[in-house]
């Protein structure tokens, strides 16, 4: 009995010891928690960070938005994290599973966004810098990130240069600052400059794309900046993350937008009629009334399939994916294809060494260019193509011409003996090394070489007779190859500490070099000997072998480059940035140029005489100066070249002769740009509203221009640094949530910016350059022409003495001359009247809204744009299809007769200045404006139905593309998409000279589609 007592008096003392060593384990070991963070639908978040309040225990969760992390006994808060969504404090209460459900927020000011070479919270980014996911990248169905991000960014203008399958847009930031060098932004894929094509890389492989617009953010790319900069980051694996797959996938049917909106048979004949110039062919008759567009167009589709795997542990990131993208168009033959291939790794070493690599790869296969649509639209509808056996004429002929009949089904048949394909393969590679310095806390050295290489092959053949009124017209074939290698190197040392833990300072600093080589060549053959040889075997040709002038350049850049950031307790920011950069591209003496930028911010809202303001939730000053420049000429510009000429020397010889084609321009310099940035940052409402104003005046130096010699020089011009340009403008982006209650959600965003662009200075004091359309005072983009204001009616005075031979009915333009004592005009209109016509609209935005309840979502984006010049040459003189004589069919019009002088066009018959309409060039000239809704979608999201397979994502769309335009005057009278679809130069009869490409214009391109698709994102 004794000894029983004794064992039980002992047991409290076992048990308390027991609870205190149990205690002390736990101490020593930590407390594991474990949970699930999710969306507001439920939905798991992957890559959400989960971390401790006050100790350094991080987690991330995984795809199915599991965690687990090790927390000391004594920590009472869990801090969770994700971009987009706003943070959350968790408590702990003694729970080992935690449920935790993140909100969406628009309070921006939180997410990390990408500013070269490094990354920046966005509350603590002082210069300009416009962002986009890439989910909001992919909201549009697009096969280029280029089409998917228009009209989605202040300040960035990206504008259509061809609705052919496959082609890419042009993208300018802030305007135009050079005259002849290029105005393309600097392209950045993963740190490395970029020198492909925008549709060389997968919008799907997109993680977000930043966009740098003002100097002092630029300037760390110093050459390369003034044009902005365009920052691409693809998709990478998770920390810790498992192994998960995305397949994303969609199918559309493409429908013709809008006819070019050419006369009838029975509207084409009363034209004729009208001009009493021409009488039916004999292949023309009256009663006929043939739809050639009808019988030339075919149906579109677009096919994307892509999918990808991506993944990581604790020490390492994985990510891979392919991608296939088909797009056939109207056209008959014209079609787009691309492969693609991608994958990054990264991996730790040890505790201080990480290494990792990325590659992007694609094939694309551009077909069908041989064949366009302006030749099916002169044809006459009086025009009869078809046999009496009901077979198709080979040619029908017109009152001046015999044309090749173009259908698709004749188009189809002719696949193997006339075609035109270009084979384009490319690869981007990058590689990189980073070190951390152990016994120096936020001091790391890293090293990135990227190394791309560029292919092109072109090829093409057109069989006998093919697109001839001669039926043994010869065969002609052709190549053409081009290479290009480009490498960099980059060496990086980075330091970033937080002092005292308000003082944050990062300086970066580097020494990089790269090189980019070029070659091309071309050769072209007549009389090739059948068609299975095609362009493959030119030297079998029995005709004329002609080897085209080949291209050979290489260029290399070096740089060095120094950046300081500042936070004072996140409220005074600072950043300096210091960069020269030396280009072979310029003459001895000048290849150095050396950039500085400032810029400061000051977070008001972190101030304390703010805290009781509960209405604004975050508010920012920024202001900025920097210089960027623009070394964008053509290699060996400093250098002078010789041309080659053959000359009879002698009876039976010839010899080869040189002359100078360029002079030497031993002080060729930098282009360069300073610019001053103004901004302000603000969120308001608990978030529930957040924007940006900004402000900023660019002023270009010493621009890269042809200085004009006299003809004794015997060389037209020579490029030097002459003439001066500027932009300013006032940019706004408003981002907010309507409607936030029991599930619905309602969110809306615009942006809307104005660029003034005006020339300021031309070489040699000069005010003019009417050859070229520059004008000192005007946009750089400026009309030189006539200005229409009406037609002449009968009784209008001063006909004859103005129009000397003119007629009633014909296009009136604006006097400029004097008049006598008695108001009579002193002289006939004539080169003096022409009017400088500025191109550039006031302004220019964008607008999206979504609205989502119970898994259902809709979204749409629009785009527009108030005043400027559009410009036609489906009416104007250059497209030949508004002859207004009856000799080819003609645009619908309202023309004037003797019972409709009203009219808005010219008498048919009227005078002519060569083949059209004298002044027929002023018909071309449309207000820019129109609102366009550019996409259309509505969604399900399946996920919540898959609650059983928690890792599962599954959301199907269906997406209606360029669906509706409103407020368009072009649009209004032709029916077409008022976007441009040209460059200058290109798809008319008579294009605008080289010189004057740069102007956009809707020409006889392919024409634009209204595209129904029907997708999938699926995950897992």
């Amino acid at each position: 009995m004794k000894k029983s007592l004794q064992t039980i008096q002992k047991k409290p003392f076992l048990l308390l010891l027991a609870v205190l060593l149990s205690s002390l384990t736990a101490f020593g070991q930590g407390r594991k928690i474990n949970g699930t963070v999710v969306d507001e639908k439920g939905l798991p978040l992957p890559g959400a960070t989960v971390r401790a309040k006050t100790a350094k225990a991080t987690s991330v969760t995984d795809v199915a938005g599991n965690f687990t992390i090790t927390v000391p006994p004594t920590e009472k808060a869990l801090i969770v994290t994700f971009i987009g969504y706003a943070d959350q404090e968790i408590q702990i209460n003694g729970e080992s599973h935690l449920s935790i459900r993140l909100s969406q927020s628009s309070n921006s000011l939180n997410d990390v966004i990408v500013i070269g070479y490094g990354s920046q919270r966005w509350e603590a980014v002082t210069g300009s810098v416009a962002s986009i996911s890439g989910e909001r990248i992919r909201d549009i169905p697009a096969p280029n990130i280029s089409q998917a991000i228009q009209g989605r960014l202040p300040g960035v203008e990206v504008s259509q240069t061809s609705t052919k399958p496959g082609a890419t847009m042009q993208i300018l930031i802030r305007g135009q600052r050079s005259l002849t060098a290029s105005n393309d932004p600097l392209i950045v894929l993963d740190g490395i400059p970029f020198t492909g094509s925008l549709g060389d890389i997968n919008p799907n492989d997109v993680k977000s794309i930043d966009i740098l617009k003002d100097a002092s953010a630029t300037a760390i790319y110093g050459s390369r900046g003034a044009n902005g900069v365009v920052l691409i980051t693809t998709n990478r694996g998770q920390v810790g993350g498992a192994a998960k797959i995305t397949y994303n996938a969609y199918y559309g049917e493409q429908k013709l937008f809008a006819r070019y909106p050419m006369m009838t048979g029975p509207e084409f004949l009363k034209l004729r009629k009208a001009a009493g110039l021409y009488t039916n062919a004999v292949d023309e008759a009256d009663d006929v009334n043939t739809d050639w567009q009808k019988l030339f167009y075919r149906s579109g589709m677009v096919f994307s399939n892509d999918v990808g795997v991506s993944g990581g542990s604790q020490t390492g990131t994985y990510n891979f994916g392919g991608g296939y993208y088909k797009n056939q168009g109207l056209i008959p033959t014209q079609q787009y294809t691309r492969y693609s291939m991608r994958g990054s790794v990264d991996q730790n070493v040890g505790k201080y060494v990480k290494v990792g690599f990325t590659t992007n790869n694609n094939y694309n296969l551009t077909e069908g260019s041989q064949v366009g649509v302006g030749s099916v639209l002169g044809l006459s509808p009086l025009a009869n193509p078809y046999n009496a056996d009901g077979s198709l004429k080979r040619t029908v002929k017109t009152p001046l011409s015999e044309s090749f009949v173009l259908t698709k089904g004749i188009i189809n048949n002719l696949h193997d003996q006339w075609l035109n394909e270009t084979r384009n393969y490319a690869t981007y590679n990058s590689v990189y090394g980073e070190v951390k310095i152990p016994w120096v806390e936020g001091l790391k050295y890293r090293v990135n070489l990227g190394l791309d290489y560029v292919q092109s092959n072109n090829g093409n053949y057109t069989g006998v007779g093919i697109g001839s009124a001669t039926p043994t017209t010869p065969s002609t074939a052709g190549v053409s190859n081009s290479a290009q290698y480009h490498w960099a190197v980059e060496n990086l040392l980075t330091y970033d500490h937080t002092f005292a833990q308000k003082h944050n300072i990062n300086v970066v600093a580097l020494y990089s070099t790269e090189q980019t080589r070029y070659n091309s060549s071309s050769m072209s053959a007549k009389d090739i000997p059948a068609d299975a040889f095609q362009f493959y075997n030119l030297g079998a040709a029995t005709g004329e072998i002609t080897i085209g002038n080949g291209n050979y350049s290489q260029s290399g850049l070096m740089s060095y480059m120094g950046r300081v950031m500042y936070s004072y307790d996140d409220r005074f920011l600072l950043s300096a940035t210091v960069r020269s950069d030396a280009s072979s591209r310029l003459a001895p003496g000048h290849k150095w140029h050396t950039y500085p930028a400032v810029s400061a911010g000051w977070n008001i809202m972190n101030e304390s005489f703010m805290k009781g303001i509960s209405v604004i939730d975050n508010l920012k000053l920024r202001a900025g100066f920097g210089q960027t420049s623009n070394q964008a000429v053509n290699a060996y510009q400093t250098l002078g070249t010789l041309g080659t000429r053959q000359y009879n020397f002698g009876d039976t010889n010839y010899a080869t002769g040189y002359y100078v084609t360029q002079l030497p321009s031993p002080t060729l310099g930098w282009e360069y740009s300073k610019t001053w940035n103004y901004g302000i940052d603000f969120s308001l409402f608990k978030h529930r509203l957040s924007g940006t104003v900004e402000y900023y005046v660019t002023n270009t130096n010493d621009i890269l221009l042809g200085v004009g010699l006299p003809p004794t020089a015997g060389v037209g011009s020579y490029t030097a640094n002459v003439g001066r340009t500027q932009n300013k403008g006032l940019e706004l982006s408003l981002n907010g949530t309507l409607i936030n209650k029991n599930g619905f959600t309602w969110d809306l965003g615009i942006n809307i910016y104005g660029n003034r662009n005006k020339l300021v200075a031309l070489a040699s004091g000069q005010t003019r350059d009417e050859g070229n359309a520059w004008f000192v005072g005007h946009n750089i983009n400026a009309i030189y022409d006539y200005k229409k204001i009406g037609l002449w009616q009968s009784g209008d005075p001063y006909l004859s003495t103005l129009e000397p031979g003119g007629n009633v009915g014909m296009i009136k333009v604006l006097y400029t001359g004097t008049y006598d004592a008695n108001g009579q005009p002193t002289r006939a209109i004539g080169a003096a009247d022409r009017q400088i016509i500025d191109v550039d609209p006031k302004f220019e935005g964008g607008f999206n809204t979504r609205v989502a309840y119970k898994g259902f979502d809709f979204s749409v984006v629009g785009a527009f744009k108030k005043g400027g010049t559009l410009i036609s040459s489906l009416y104007g003189s250059g497209g030949y299809l508004n002859l207004m004589t009856g000799r080819s069919n003609n645009v619908q019009e309202d023309y004037w007769t003797p019972d409709n002088t009203g009219a808005k066009y010219p008498k048919p018959g009227g005078i002519l200045s060569g083949d059209n309409p004298k002044y027929g060039s002023t018909l071309g000239y449309f207000d820019a404006s129109y609102l366009k809704i550019r996409t259309m979608t509505l969604g399900y999201d399946f996920s919540k139905l898959l609650s059983k397979h928690a890792n599962m994502r599954l959301r199907t769309y269906f997406t209606v593309q360029n669906p509706f335009v409103f407020f368009s005057p072009y649009h209004k009278e032709s029916g077409m998409d008022p976007e441009p679809n040209s460059y200058g130069n290109e798809n008319a009869a008579v294009p605008l000279s080289n010189s004057l490409r740069r102007f956009l214009t809707v020409g006889s391109n392919a024409p634009s589609t209204t595209n129904y698709v029907l997708g999938l994102n699926l995950t897992f």
